[in-house]
Order: C-alpha cells, then sequence, then structure tokens
C-alpha cells in the first residue's frame, strides 16, 4: 500500500501541477481577451438579446459591465422591438449576440473579439 502510494504521489502532484498551470494561462488569456475587447468595441457594436431568467446572459452581462465593454442589452419579455429581432434572427435561445452584425448564439469572448476583429 505505501509503495503504491509513493508510485502515484509524484504523479498526482504533476497533474495538479499541470491543471493549475493551465488555469492560470487560461485565465491571462481571458483578461487579455477582455482588455481588448474594452478597447476595441465601440457602442453599437455588441448588442445582447436577453431573457430575465438566463443565468448565461447573467453571466455576459457582468463579464461586459467588469471589464467596461461597450455593449446593448434589451429583454424579450418586456421590449416588443427586441422580442421582433430575436423571432427574426430564428434564435434557439438566449443570449443572442449581434457583434458587428454577425449573429452569435451564446457568449463566448473569443468569438466576440474575432468578430471585433474582423471590423
Amino acid at each position: 500500500m505505501k509503495q503504491t502510494l509513493r508510485r502515484v504521489a509524484p504523479l498526482a502532484l504533476l497533474a495538479i501541477a499541470a491543471w493549475t498551470g493551465l488555469q492560470l494561462f487560461q485565465g491571462l488569456g481571458s483578461e487579455r481577451i477582455a482588455k481588448e475587447m474594452a478597447q476595441t468595441a465601440k457602442t453599437g457594436d455588441i448588442m445582447m438579446l436577453s431573457s430575465v431568467t438566463c443565468p448565461f446572459c447573467l453571466k455576459a452581462r457582468t463579464y461586459f459591465k467588469e471589464h467596461q465593454i461597450a455593449f446593448g442589452e434589451c429583454f424579450i419579455e418586456s421590449d416588443a422591438a427586441c422580442a421582433a429581432a430575436y423571432k427574426a434572427l430564428q434564435s434557439p435561445g438566449t443570449p443572442m449576440l449581434v457583434v458587428k452584425g454577425q449573429r452569435q448564439v451564446g457568449f463566448s469572448a473569443e468569438r466576440v473579439i474575432q468578430r471585433l476583429r474582423q471590423g
């Protein structure tokens, strides 16, 4: 039992270190994307069609606000024009983002910044 533990312990520590490094690397990448997005996005570039009960909308809204990224938002339950746009875009769910005229279902910072880079 002790011999098995001695063999497995270094591998477990290596796995934990690798996972921690990956998390740190991803976090740095996410911060870089957020900073670039804040510098690139202009008023009107990002419009989010949301639902008041959507936890993914809350996550996206929080991301945009925390990083001071310009975005617009409307709610499909309380805004008739928003509901009509949502229906016209044939969205399967929320959040529905329109980034520089391109429909994006769901929130992905990577997809948003790619579209902003395209101009």
